[in-house]
């Protein structure tokens, strides 16, 4: 079954629609539309005629365990609302059972672009590119610098030991029984256990923090109008966040990985470059950026675990068809090896 696969019915749309008007959110007849890649939770649009929200669920079972947790992304949201990080506003929760035979959460709609392959107007110039660049980075320090404890949030992640303890879980994914990664990912696995640093601060960190997961404000000056996609979002070391930024950015001349595809806009003219976003970054939170070649090259090599693991699971008839082409993985594992410094050793997995 594939992470689309899934819609709502007449008898589950009138079902929201119910819960929707019974909370003053919508007044129905309603219309539900998927936005997204669906690649992983699942996002509508539902509208009433006048006025629009955004429903969150998670994908068809079976879901791995800890995974596309509704109610804690929900209760993230809440907490953010207060602070200088622009977020959507939950508007209400549904327990499982409530409505669906899974939860899910219902939040506003932001109006603006979401940027992928191309900058719309009237943000498609190098001055309005600029701006969008610099506020992307200057929001993600923003995200740095909230206090997670005064939100409420210390149960959100285990923030000592941090890295290490990240790295051996995703390695579980794509292990052995003897615990051993598969083969093309060997090089990258052992030099990330031998270079893993001590964390560089305690911090929400989003985890998969890149332009397609913004939503940007629609009129000029370019600038960030939402922040989506919260699922994997935990307290541990903010660099985390900030070598993935760098692993979704494309740069010209090189080939892209799936997910820098996913940024192509960013190859236009005006947008920053990645050592221009860094300095920036490292002006507003003052942190020292000498150890960001492992955690680009952990983003890196995450992703090609997601990806391998999101494989096999279609090859046990439960994934989504996407993730079928092992190049896809391997793309990313050139990427890896490239950031660091491992890039002589690739040929020998192609």
């Amino acid at each position: 079954m594939t992470a689309m696969a899934w819609d709502w019915t007449a008898e589950t749309r009138r079902e929201l629609q119910q819960f929707l008007v019974a909370r003053g959110i919508l007044s129905g007849p309603i219309t539900t539309r998927a936005i997204g890649d669906g690649h992983s939770n699942l996002t509508y649009l539902v509208a009433d005629g006048t006025r629009k929200v955004i429903v969150r669920r998670p994908p068809p079972p079976p879901i791995p365990p800890g995974a596309n947790d509704m109610l804690r992304e929900a209760r993230l949201l809440t907490a953010l609302m207060p602070t200088a990080v622009p977020v959507p506003e939950v508007l209400a929760v549904a327990e499982q059972g409530d409505v669906l035979d899974v939860p899910f959460y219902v939040m506003s709609y932001a109006p603006g672009p979401v940027v992928t392959t191309e900058t719309p107007a009237p943000l498609n110039t190098p001055e309005q590119r600029r701006a969008v660049g610099n506020d992307l980075v200057d929001t993600l320090a923003a995200l740095h610098a909230v206090d997670w404890r005064a939100r409420g949030l210390e149960n959100l992640g285990r923030p000592q030991g941090f890295n290490s303890r990240h790295l051996r879980r995703m390695r579980r994914l794509v292990a052995d029984d003897n615990g051993d990664p598969p083969a093309h990912f060997a090089d990258i696995d052992a030099w990330l256990e031998a270079n893993t640093p001590p964390e560089s601060g305690a911090t929400i960190v989003h985890c998969d923090f890149r332009i397609g997961n913004l939503v940007l404000a629609p009129d000029i000056p370019g600038r960030v109008a939402a922040v989506l996609d919260w699922e994997l979002a935990t307290v541990g070391d903010p660099l985390l966040d900030v070598g993935y930024l760098l692993a979704t950015i494309p740069e010209p001349g090189r080939p892209m990985n799936p997910t820098a595809e996913l940024s192509a806009a960013l190859l236009e003219h005006g947008y920053p470059s990645k050592d221009e976003l860094m300095d920036r970054y490292s002006a507003h939170t003052g942190r020292d950026l000498t150890n960001l070649a492992w955690y680009t090259t952990l983003a890196l090599w995450k992703l090609a675990v997601l990806y391998e693991y999101s494989r096999r699971r279609v090859l046990d008839g439960i994934g989504d068809p996407y993730y079928t082409d092992l190049d896809l993985v391997r793309r990313f594992l050139d990427d890896a090896r490239r950031s660091a410094g491992l890039a002589g050793a690739d040929a020998a997995h192609r």
